[in-house]
């Protein structure tokens, strides 16, 4: 059985010996510098369907499919957004209100434009301009510093 002390000699010897193999596997240039040109040629362009109006659907069943749909996006920011805004104001808008909703968050085929439309980041182009992007945009603002940090619970549905 090997003594504490040569156990340790031992691992520093083999580490020391492997470090300077280690080291010449590493780029000389490593994090610093310019970062290469991105070509984006490994991106991939899938054509998606356009988006259309789901006809001769129940108010009430819109409602509950805008309910999933805000609550299940691409992105978390969105997902926690737009379930508390769902959450607020579903129950309470017009067949107008529904349907510029649904426009709004099934139309655009990029979850962050909706997130820069809603935070004012960038401007909202004019399809998408109307009353229930006013809405979000002011619920978006938090002036009440609500802490949302994740998508409400739904038991609030039972009631």
């Amino acid at each position: 059985m090997l003594s504490s002390v040569a156990v340790k000699t031992l691992v520093n010897r083999v580490c020391l010996s492997w470090r300077p193999a280690v080291t010449g596997l590493m780029s000389a240039r490593g994090y610093r510098g310019e970062a290469p040109e991105d070509t984006k040629g490994d991106l991939i362009d899938i054509p998606l369907p356009p988006w259309e109006e789901k006809t001769g659907e129940s108010i009430d069943i819109k409602r509950r499919r805008l309910l999933y749909e805000s609550r299940k996006r691409g992105m978390l920011e969105n997902c926690i957004l737009l379930s508390h805004f769902a959450k607020r104001y579903l129950d309470t808008m017009s067949e107008t209100q529904l349907r510029q909703y649904d426009r709004l968050i099934n139309e655009p085929t990029n979850d962050w434009d909706i997130y820069y439309w809603a935070t004012e980041a960038l401007p909202t182009p004019e399809p998408y301009e109307g009353e229930i992007m006013d809405m979000l945009k002011e619920y978006t603002k938090n002036r009440d510093r609500e802490q949302r940090l994740d998508a409400p619970n739904l038991e609030y549905l039972d009631k």
